[in-house]
C-alpha cells in the first residue's frame, strides 16, 4: 500500500482531504437545511462557505504545486505567482505559470534537441568517415 508513496504525495494527499471535509462540510449543512446551494452563492448561506473552502484549497495545493514544480524544473521567480495571487487571483496566477512551466519545458526540449544534433558524429565535419 506504501508502494510509491513521497512525502510530496503525501502533502497533496493532505490537502485533497481538507478540501473535501471542508467542502462537504458545509454541503452537508446546505443539505440539511434543505436550502438553495446555487442561491446561496450570492446570498451568503453554507454554499459560499463550501466554495470558499473549495477555492482556498485548490489556491494553496495551486501554490505548492508551483513551488515545487518550478523549483524541480529550475524556474526563476517562483514567489511572483504566489504573491500576484493575492493580489489578482489565482485564477490567472497558475495558469499564467503553466503556461510558463510549458514554454520551460519547450526551451529544455529544444536546447537538448540543438545539444544532441551537434553530438552527433558528422554534424560539424569531424569525426565523419566519409574521405574528403
Amino acid at each position: 500500500m506504501t508502494r510509491y508513496w513521497t512525502p510530496r504525495a503525501a502533502v497533496f494527499g493532505v490537502i485533497a482531504v481538507a478540501g473535501l471535509v471542508g467542502t462537504w462540510t458545509y454541503n452537508a449543512i446546505a443539505i440539511i437545511e434543505r436550502t438553495d446551494f446555487l442561491g446561496d452563492w450570492f446570498n451568503n448561506g453554507p454554499a459560499v462557505g463550501s466554495l470558499t473552502t473549495d477555492l482556498l484549497v485548490m489556491a494553496v495545493a495551486g501554490c505548492a504545486f508551483i513551488v515545487i514544480e518550478g523549483r524541480r524544473l529550475g524556474m526563476r521567480h517562483l514567489w511572483a505567482y504566489i504573491v500576484f495571487s493575492g493580489l489578482t487571483a489565482i485564477a490567472f496566477t497558475f495558469p499564467l505559470f503553466l503556461m510558463n512551466r510549458e514554454r520551460h519545458l519547450e526551451r529544455q526540449r529544444q536546447h537538448a534537441a540543438a545539444h544532441d544534433h551537434e553530438a552527433e558524429p558528422g554534424a560539424s565535419g569531424q569525426g565523419s568517415t566519409v574521405p574528403a
